[in-house]
């Protein structure tokens, strides 16, 4: 029988082998950047060197083939900057996931049934959903969400540029009654959703729960409390061991964006983080929208292949919110978790960016919301408004200079664009 000593000094082992996985992968993406930076100079070198011996041979001119005569080199996306791919303990949203690889399938169903996280050295057996679940089988009686119909926006000849006050890099603004872009900016350019990611994680969930797995408890296992230690996540806040509803977790994924949530559903319905991130690619792919957009994990930790547009992200929104369950989630300004040994008065949880939008004038009132952030990819927010006019509107913005100017875009947006 393992001592509690023992059971700690495998604990904190296990830690500074993800730490150092952690730097190695920063280490890695460092130098990845330098080498091409490198390769790209080079390569430019040659050519001029080349040009320049074959001007003074024949004398052609020096610019041949490069009419302005400078050196084209690769720009560096929003995301790919050599800090920290998580920003400093007091950045306000901070991310966890697992960019490792799916896990292999044997026909369509999950072949790894175990919960496993990077670098643990414990696995828990999950029970329900996870140890049989497949993409293919016909929904059973009670399921939370059924299949999704794709969504498609489109531009006229009145849609507008974002003007110089927004100061969001990405965005769009989508009129969804007839699927009309009222504005855009860089909408359809690769994006960093950050946690924006959670509405889809949202979506899959409960397109693979019935009523009856509401109630059934999951565990926080260690694996998860210690990986949102080390990335550096928002958390609902529960306790190790502590025994949540699944209920509870998927109100805790979205309200304060809490990691560990997302990743004890993601266990809970798929089997392990991994299947689970197939399960979000193949709703991508439902959705239409597999050649802009990919997910390499299901909290919005910042990975290069791990990506969307603002325009990708409004219809992931629509399809959650046209789902009666998810938007009543999107839309709760608060929610108090059910009361536990180590919680016994559970948890108020709340969603911020709602509670602080609902007093600014946007022409109508915002219905559903979920905000995100990581150095890469800024303040950004996805939102569903009723207009004034009483129809509804879908809004993304992102790569946001702080959550208060993230608001105020949309908040401009919205007035800029709805009948009063």
């Amino acid at each position: 029988m393992e001592t509690e000593e023992e059971r700690q000094i495998r604990r904190r082992k296990r830690i500074e082998e993800m730490k150092r996985e952690k730097r190695r992968v920063e280490f890695m993406r460092r130098w990845g950047i330098v080498v091409a930076s490198v390769a790209v100079l080079a390569t430019a070198g040659i050519g001029i060197g080349s040009a320049l011996f074959s001007d003074g041979e024949g004398g052609r001119e020096t610019n041949q083939g490069n009419d302005t005569g400078t050196v084209a080199i690769r720009n560096v996306e929003p995301g790919e900057e050599t800090g920290s791919t998580n920003g400093g303990r007091n950045a306000p949203e901070y991310e966890s996931g697992n960019p490792e690889a799916p896990v292999k399938r044997k026909g369509n169903r999950m072949a790894n049934r175990s919960v496993s996280f990077p670098e643990s050295a414990e696995t828990v057996p999950v029970s329900g959903p996870g140890e049989g679940v497949s993409v293919d089988e016909e929904e059973p009686d009670g399921m939370l969400a059924g299949k999704t119909s794709s969504f498609e926006a489109h531009d006229s000849e009145d849609t507008a540029e974002f003007d110089e006050t927004i100061i969001s890099q990405y965005g769009i603004l989508i009129d969804t009654e007839d699927g009309t872009i009222l504005a855009q900016k860089e909408a359809h350019e690769r994006m960093n959703p950050a946690s924006m990611t959670k509405v889809l994680t949202l979506l899959v969930a409960a397109e693979h729960l019935t009523e009856a797995d509401l109630n059934v408890t999951v565990p926080i296992t260690i694996d998860i409390t210690d990986y949102c230690y080390v990335n550096e996540c928002s958390v609902t806040g529960y306790a190790l061991d502590e025994e949540v509803p699944v209920r509870d977790l998927l109100y805790g994924t979205i309200l304060p964006s809490g990691a560990d949530s997302s990743l004890a559903l993601a266990k809970y319905v798929a089997g392990s983080h991994e299947a689970f991130v197939e399960m979000m690619n193949e709703k991508v792919a439902e959705l239409g929208l597999a050649d802009s957009t990919h997910f390499t994990n299901c909290v919005g930790l910042y990975d290069e292949a791990h990506y969307t547009t603002a325009y990708d992200m409004a219809v992931i929104m629509k399809a959650a919110s046209d789902n009666a369950f998810c938007r009543e989630i999107l839309s709760a300004r608060t929610y108090t978790t059910t009361f536990t040994e180590q919680h016994p008065e559970g948890l108020v949880i709340s969603n911020w960016f709602l509670r602080r939008i609902e007093d600014k004038d946007t022409h109508g009132e915002i219905l559903c919301g979920k905000t995100g952030f990581v150095d890469q990819s800024g303040s950004c927010a996805a939102s569903l408004a009723v207009g004034n006019d009483g129809k509804e509107y879908l809004c993304v913005t992102g790569n946001s200079t702080s959550s208060w100017k993230c608001i105020a875009d949309q908040v401009a947006l919205y007035q800029n664009f709805i009948p009063e």
